[in-house]
């Protein structure tokens, strides 16, 4: 049978959300074990967009927390807590070791080289949606 995946967004970033896909399985894994081999493609690669390396470094810093945003986005499930503090801490170490690797990346590579730059799509998209809400109001 087919099944729709589900997805939460977070707002912690006011209204500029992103889908948050999460695995209805056994996704988040064992809290006490990182599995690094799929970090294989970041370190292969060395290549990440810099939006969303600026993400996960909001995401690793007070008060945007991952495991905090997580909790909050969480809490009205109806099944709450969906996921135990020890998984909610292995997804602060989990998002560490990414931003780790690509440390690791940039000292090997420059950060020119390992952060593509796809901010000025991202402003331009930014800058875009509002115009189209003052047209609406």
């Amino acid at each position: 049978a087919f099944q729709k995946p589900s997805h939460n967004t977070f707002e912690k970033f006011g209204n500029d959300t992103f889908l948050l896909h999460l695995d209805n399985g056994r996704g988040f894994g064992r809290h006490s074990h990182d599995e690094m081999s799929i970090l294989a493609p970041l370190q292969q690669c060395c290549s990440i967009k810099k939006s969303t390396f600026l993400r996960l470094q909001l995401l690793a810093t007070e008060p945007y927390r991952l495991s905090d945003v997580m909790r909050e986005a969480l809490a009205s499930d109806h099944l709450s807590p969906v996921l135990s503090e020890p998984h909610l801490e292995a997804l602060d170490r989990r998002l560490q070791r990414v931003l780790d690797m690509v440390r690791v990346c940039m000292t090997k590579g420059g950060q020119k080289e390992v952060l593509v730059d796809d901010m000025g799509k991202l402003k331009q998209a930014i800058w875009q949606r509002q115009e189209t809400r003052s047209k609406k109001a």
